[in-house]
């Protein structure tokens, strides 16, 4: 569950202090609060704005909650509108917060749970808005000047804009799913320190403030600290078009010196012992031409010259392309699963199945170049994906999770008492001279 930022809990707390509410009822409310915060950042609602109340509302009924407990859900959340200084939509059917009709649990425990009303008595229960509504509902719910300062009028601006153009930002530029999840993450995190604060008044305060709480109060690690920065850096320099300013008086995570774990040759050579096909062949790639674990799962026909001995790296870290010599005690090897993945192809034509997904929508620039066989997966997933915009079943490569357990659970039944995992391969290629054995 998204947690809530503690200053808007504490103010949260105070506000309903200040109601004169019982201390249970306090706390329910302060639950239905975390529970409809989560849900907005889950679906990418607005937590601050009053639209965001009727889908709220809308998810109790599907999840089968009672009329009590989505009426107590209800002022929690009207409550919570309140609490800002901007007058805010809200629902013909909320009641006035200066007499507020608490649902207790009592009244919630007594009322058994409801089957889900038919269609007609869905759209009744959901609030509507309305001109007359939201001159009523601003009538209600304006504070007062004293609590109103409490509350700065640049906070609980809506930043749907930004995360729509951060997403376009990450795939003009072609980066990674990674990347784009990673960016958001703290792009999130970002907003809720600032508490929504409007984005066209972010300065490099608010970095430094953001990145000195990272470090101080979470105590994060100085390489995610170090990621926040970037996300934060492509936050204002792409998405928000404004210079980042200098940043100085920045708390910095301690960075501790790093050694990365080798395998001896002897413990390689136990891993793989205990691997099966075909992650013993990905491992042994990993291994011998130094791959990351992405690089080698995105492996594909066209990849391998054996004429050559050579192995084409498209697409790495960076976008960058580059060659490595292909071991050649692992060729046999290398050529049996070309034969393996030449049967499924030809199996899934058969079947009348759509290929294998293309990147950088190649496949509506070469309409079948998805079905030839240089464009297959060297390493394919066992079953097929339904893509649901097109009904289409195609194939996808290896997940890198089945390689991942695979030689965890191989380093475990090795007796291995070093804490090795698929990158340690790599660890190893960059620590000896390629043997002739792999």
């Amino acid at each position: 569950m998204i947690a809530i930022p503690p200053a808007i809990t504490d103010q949260f707390e105070q506000f309903l202090t200040g109601k004169s509410l019982p201390p249970t009822v306090r706390l329910f409310y302060a639950k239905w609060l975390r529970f409809y915060w989560d849900f907005c950042h889950k679906y990418r609602h607005d937590s601050f704005h009053s639209d965001s109340l009727p889908l709220f509302l809308k998810k109790l009924r599907d999840k089968h909650q009672s009329e009590p407990q989505q009426k107590q859900a209800q002022q929690a959340v009207s409550l919570f509108y309140e609490m800002q200084t901007a007058p805010v939509r809200r629902p013909i059917n909320t009641e006035p917060t200066s007499g507020v009709s608490v649902v207790t649990n009592e009244s919630i425990k007594s009322t058994s749970r409801q089957p889900l009303p038919d269609q007609s008595q869905q759209k009744l229960a959901v609030p509507a808005f309305n001109e007359a509504s939201r001159d009523d509902a601003s009538s209600r719910v304006v504070p007062s000047p004293a609590k109103a300062s409490s509350f700065p009028a640049q906070i609980g601006a809506s930043w749907v804009f930004v995360f729509d153009r951060l997403l376009s930002e990450i795939k003009i530029r072609h980066y990674s799913p990674k990347t784009l999840k990673a960016y958001r993450g703290w792009t999130r995190q970002f907003q809720a320190y600032t508490k929504s604060k409007d984005y066209h008044l972010l300065s490099e305060q608010d970095v430094i403030g953001f990145l000195s709480y990272l470090a101080v109060e979470k105590e994060v690690s100085a390489s995610s600290q170090n990621q926040a920065f970037n996300a934060l850096l492509f936050l204002f320099k792409q998405v928000l078009k404004k210079e980042f300013g200098e940043i100085k008086g920045v708390a910095r995570a301690k960075r501790k010196p790093y050694i990365p774990v080798v395998l001896s040759r002897q413990e390689i050579d136990l891993i793989f012992d205990h691997l099966d096909e075909p992650v013993d062949l990905a491992a042994k790639l990993l291994y011998g031409c130094g791959l990351r674990l992405f690089e080698c799962l995105n492996l594909r026909v066209h990849n391998f010259n054996f004429d050559a001995g050579v192995l084409t790296i498209h697409d790495g870290k960076g976008k960058k392309d580059r060659t490595v010599p292909i071991p050649k005690s692992i060729v046999p090897h290398l050529k049996q699963e070309l034969e393996s993945v030449v049967a499924l192809h030809e199996a899934d034509m058969k079947a009348k199945y759509n290929g294998a997904f293309l990147p950088d929508q190649l496949d509506r620039k070469y309409k079948n170049a998805a079905r030839e066989l240089i464009w297959q997966w060297f390493f394919p997933a066992t079953s097929l994906t339904l893509v649901p915009e097109t009904q289409e079943y195609k194939r996808y490569h290896l997940h890198e999770t089945v390689v991942q357990k695979a030689i965890k659970l191989a380093v475990s039944r090795a007796k291995i008492t070093k804490r090795a995992s698929a990158h340690t391969f790599r660890h190893y290629a960059e620590f000896r001279i390629m043997p002739s054995r792999v």
